[in-house]
């Protein structure tokens, strides 16, 4: 299990227990975290789980694969460097401390 803080726009933080196995976007669904839409259910095949990941995670997550790319293309406000699709982030043990950032909006 690993605690997650998402970060709303305007900086309300949720600080959620999500179980290894799930994605990160799953454990905000779960957990009714405004901000992180997940239209497609985590199929990859949207961009409405957009988030920005915290600096000091950027190395330590999996490197996205050339799905995730041209779906962040479609994200809002993109960031080449801390943009990630929260669908494609596996929750582990080594995710624990994560903090996470929603754009604007999704689109």
């Amino acid at each position: 299990m690993a605690k997650i803080t998402y970060v709303e726009f305007g900086g309300k933080e949720h600080v959620i227990d999500v179980a290894n196995g799930l994605t990160v976007m799953e454990g905000a669904r779960d957990n009714g975290v405004p901000g992180i839409e997940a239209d497609c259910g985590g199929a990859c095949a949207c961009s409405t789980c957009h988030v920005y990941v915290d600096p000091a995670w950027v190395g330590k997550l999996p490197k996205k694969d050339s799905m995730e790319e041209d779906m962040l293309d479609f994200a809002w406000n993109p960031d080449p460097a801390r943009s990630r699709l929260t669908c494609q982030i596996k929750v582990s043990d080594a995710l624990d401390g994560l903090r996470v950032q929603m754009p604007e909006k999704q689109i």
